[in-house]
């Protein structure tokens, strides 16, 4: 379980927001703080993977309290939850490393979905040791994803709309190969496609391990049901 700690100076809407976490599988909401002076005593106590983090606090800015737990360890990430629409918080909050900025209001399919990517990331990280540039693009197109999951497949180019069409009709997670050999296209123009397809929100990656201990890169459609992964433990 993903344990989450929400933080925000309104109790009600902590409360929602914790609440909701609670509905994502996977995710545990460990507790709730209301100040940056709360969460601090609190997180070497929860040890949260996760924040969610309000930048309006009674007793100092979000972005602050960022950084002064990013000295500490072990860090948890944070996905940052507010008001705040400058642009200098925004371009702070990504220099501190937020996984993600949530601008309120925002409804629960938003909080779902980006949590589920992060799920997603956390996943695809797990027992990966060696990260090839496909890996890390598809890495940072998994967090990308939620923006761009409403693209109309007739505005894809004819070969990427074809590499969706063959991951939304298997059953099962292929791999750039697979799908190289069910269109008839090489390796590296299914990688391509693929890992552009990731970057717009499309299909989800699967890391795991081979039968010779290396990375490997299977692929399914946004939404379809996760089988279990080859060559994972």
């Amino acid at each position: 379980m993903i344990r989450t700690l929400v933080v925000d100076d309104d109790y009600r809407i902590a409360h929602v927001h914790a609440a909701g976490v609670g509905r994502v599988g996977g995710f545990a909401a460990v507790g709730e703080a209301h100040s940056a002076a709360e969460t601090r005593s609190l997180v070497p106590t929860l040890r949260p993977d996760l924040l969610l983090l309000d930048l309006y606090l009674p007793d100092g800015n979000g972005l602050e309290l960022m950084q002064s737990l990013r000295d500490r360890a072990p860090c948890p990430d944070f996905i940052v939850i507010t008001a705040a629409q400058d642009i200098g918080s925004v371009r702070r909050a990504m220099q501190l490393g937020a996984v993600y900025y949530l601008v309120k209001p925002f409804g629960f399919a938003q909080l779902r979905e980006q949590l589920a990517a992060y799920r997603q990331l956390r996943d695809s990280i797990d027992g990966v040791a060696v990260a090839s540039q496909e890996t890390v693009d598809a890495l940072y197109g998994i967090l990308r994803g939620p923006v761009a999951r409403t693209v109309d497949r007739r505005r894809l180019p004819a070969t990427m709309a074809q590499v969706l069409d063959e991951l939304r009709s298997s059953a099962s997670e292929l791999s750039a190969t697979d799908v190289a050999d069910r269109l008839g296209v090489s390796r590296a123009t299914a990688q391509r496609y693929l890992a552009d397809l990731v970057r717009r929100g499309l299909v989800d990656l699967a890391l795991s391990r081979g039968n010779a201990g290396r990375p490997e890169h299977r692929y399914r459609a946004t939404g379809s049901p996760r089988p279990p992964l080859a060559g994972g433990s």
